[in-house]
């Protein structure tokens, strides 16, 4: 356990940018439907601190979903998220363009996702998180499982752990 909190540790310390997955991370994974199809999405207050503080300790925050969702823009530009990417199926294609952007290694960037559409990348990166109720093969990948579940604190749990080793 000591050496594997060791491990955790340097990948930790080694973050420079955060991306997240939205559907199942950042929210429950559920979808709302009124007649007139306007979809409606419900996000935990919590990952709004993490992301303010992860900016405080000069971390940005990506967000990355295949959904290609007007309300993830709005809550991106609410909690003043660096960059949204919206429409992403191959997520790991991105890496690059990021690491370039923020001058970075895919080492330094730290992956939330709970599905297999994230699998490639969060196998990319040098840090990878799910939560409780991602699917067996991605928790199987990651290298922090959550104690929260999708849509319930996710990204501040990943925010605090970070930090708490960065301190």
């Amino acid at each position: 356990m000591i050496a594997k909190n060791k491990i955790l540790k340097k990948k930790c310390m080694d973050v420079k940018v955060v991306i997240t997955d939205v559907d199942g991370v950042l929210t429950d994974g559920g979808m709302f439907y009124s007649t007139n199809g306007e979809m409606l999405k419900k996000f935990n207050t919590r990952d709004g601190m993490g992301v303010e503080i992860l900016r405080n300790n000069k971390i940005p925050v990506i967000i990355m979903t295949r959904e290609n969702s007007k309300i993830v823009i709005s809550r991106a530009k609410k909690l003043l998220i660096d960059d949204v990417n919206v429409g992403i199926k191959k997520k790991e294609m991105l890496l690059s363009k990021i690491c370039k952007k923020y001058q970075i290694n895919k080492e330094n960037i730290a992956y939330i996702g709970d599905d297999i559409n994230d699998l490639e990348i969060l196998k990319q990166v040098g840090f990878s998180a799910s939560p409780s109720d991602g699917i067996t093969i991605v928790k199987k990948e990651s290298d922090y499982i959550c104690k929260s579940k999708g849509g319930e604190g996710v990204l501040r749990e990943v925010a605090d752990l970070i930090i708490s080793y960065k301190n």
